[in-house]
């Protein structure tokens, strides 16, 4: 088969030439180009999520990128929050998230706790 790791940028190059040709005609379960093509797959997404890690969102971004999801304002997060001021708050990063308002922020409105944890 003469697959190695993915140790470089060349390498990585390589593989996403190889991978390319694939996603074209997407080679057939347990064959051995669908095997090949597997084996690279999870190749490619260990080197990328080395080299390029995703670092958790900002817990006040998390909470914006909902609200302008959804079209909610101020005044839909106060069952999740708290009273206007503390939302303002909150939002204005005066204030931290409470295990309290991590949980019902999402339990209301579906934000992932792990965005609303932090780094």
């Amino acid at each position: 088969m003469n697959i190695h790791p993915i140790r470089n940028a060349k390498d990585y190059k390589a593989a996403l030439r190889e991978l390319s040709a694939y996603f074209d005609h997407e080679p057939e379960l347990r064959s051995a180009d669908g095997d090949r093509f597997e084996i690279l797959v999870t190749l490619v997404e260990a080197y990328e999520a080395r080299r390029f890690p995703i670092a958790a969102p900002d817990p006040v971004e998390a909470i914006r990128f909902r609200m302008e999801q959804g079209g909610l304002t101020i005044k839909d997060l106060v069952p999740s929050i708290g009273q206007p001021n503390r939302v303002y708050e909150v939002m204005n990063r005066k204030r931290s998230l409470t295990l309290d308002m991590i949980r019902n922020l999402h339990r209301n409105l579906g934000i992932p706790a792990e965005s609303l944890i932090g780094a």
